[in-house]
């Protein structure tokens, strides 16, 4: 029997779950979100909070969110893109981590507070050295 391979029918900025199953390359990233910034034939490139990934279509889902959602999880991933960095205290790594993990479009107000204290810290030690 013959496969047929399904449309991409993903949009750029759309957030969609990682959906790890068996391949390696995407380990300890399931359950992650990511912003589609490239629409592939049969994958898609997604930007994460650590890094981008090209995903084949059977590991992505998407969230369905509507395109505010879209725009205030790019808002997100951007935040915690520049605060995200391999030289963190493991407690900070893990915590920005679980925000990649969140199946909501928003920051609870403590997520919020811890977030922007992180960026306040980042940026003082960027600035002084």
């Amino acid at each position: 029997m013959e496969r047929t391979q399904v449309p991409n029918t993903y949009q750029l900025g759309e957030v969609c779950q990682i959906l790890a199953k068996d391949n390696l390359e995407l380990r300890g990233k399931g359950g992650c979100w990511g912003i589609v910034s490239q629409v592939n034939d049969f994958s898609c490139t997604v930007k994460m909070w650590d890094s981008e990934y090209t995903v084949g279509l059977q590991h992505l889902k998407s969230y369905d969110y509507l395109p505010s959602e879209c725009e205030q999880m790019q808002v997100i991933c951007d935040r915690i893109t520049q605060v995200y960095s391999s030289g963190l205290e493991e407690s900070v790594q893990k915590f920005l981590e679980m925000l990649g993990k969140l199946n909501r479009a928003y920051l609870t107000e403590l997520e919020e507070k811890v977030l922007t204290v992180l960026e306040s810290e980042i940026t003082h030690k960027e600035a002084w050295g």
